[in-house]
């Protein structure tokens, strides 16, 4: 398998996608070591105007010693005076794919992408990136999907409040994303950051609600959220169970229709179960 196809393979599988601020290269070793599926060295909203520069040398440098790290690197956005040097720096041969802010036309995920031939992750976080989210996920070069509520939440106006558990403010926003990897034949996306680092338990009923929603992974900020973001989004020992249930009801039928603990198992629970199955074969651990 080249590069290209193990670099899109890895984001496929991945649940958990772990920011770094780029100027704090100490901090990416142990990153890795947190066992989130992908790291990203984040050159925009956790560097300062005036660091912005200082941060991309010393990523450079920390990638030119570490060339086999398969980092992530969000970029700054069009438009900004720093993204044509952060293209430049994600060329390199340790840089696994590009984390794009703010796209929004298939043509800037497209133009990424054959300036630095890696894979593009678009955030999907404006006005203008919703209205053309299905044309940006079918774009070439984009691998995956993400959602940027909280620079969503500002443009709109939206008030996410502490009242709103449920975040019923993005209900209208989520599916459109879920909606438009399915039709351009992508993972699941990837959700919003929970900034709540001292809440554990609302983490893991905030990746659930996610899960159930259509997202496949979740955007983080600190590695502690790694392992209750990868448990959550792993199928339950009791959804395995009945998966091998299903599956093993269906097998005896020889094709016949078939109930399960009172209830018909038709074509639509076969392909859950079966889902449910193949998702267990591919994160063993």
């Amino acid at each position: 398998m080249n590069s290209n196809l193990q670099a899109l393979h890895h984001i496929a599988r991945a649940r958990t996608f772990l920011f770094v601020p780029a100027n704090r290269v100490e901090r990416l070793a142990k990153a890795q070591q947190s066992r989130a599926d992908c790291v990203i060295a984040d050159l925009e909203d956790a560097v300062g105007p005036d660091d912005k520069k200082v941060a991309r040398d010393l990523l450079v440098a920390w990638l030119d010693a570490n060339p086999q790290s398969r980092l992530f690197v969000r970029i700054n956005a069009l438009g900004t005076g720093w993204h044509d040097e952060d293209v430049k720096a994600c060329r390199h041969p340790g840089v696994a794919g590009v984390v794009l802010p703010k796209a929004e036309t298939a043509a800037d995920v497209a133009a990424v992408h054959h300036q630095t031939g890696k894979d593009v992750l678009p955030i999907i976080e404006t006005a203008a990136g919703i209205h053309q989210v299905v044309a940006i996920a079918a774009a070439e070069g984009c691998a995956r999907l993400l959602f940027g509520k909280l620079d969503l939440a500002v443009e709109l106006n939206l008030d996410p409040a502490e009242d709103d558990p449920e975040e019923l403010v993005f209900l209208h926003f989520r599916p459109q994303l879920v909606l438009a990897s399915k039709l351009a034949g992508l993972p699941p996306p990837v959700d919003g950051v929970f900034t709540a680092l001292a809440d554990p338990e609302g983490l893991r009923r905030y990746t659930l609600r996610g899960k159930r929603h259509g997202f496949g992974a979740l955007l983080l900020i600190h590695p502690l959220q790694v392992p209750i973001v990868a448990a959550a989004f792993a199928p339950s020992a009791d959804d395995v169970a009945w998966a091998r249930r299903v599956v093993a009801a269906e097998v005896a039928s020889g094709g016949d229709a078939v109930s399960l603990d009172g209830r018909m198992v038709d074509a639509p629970v076969i392909q859950r179960a079966r889902r449910i199955l193949d998702e267990v074969e591919r994160h063993p651990n």
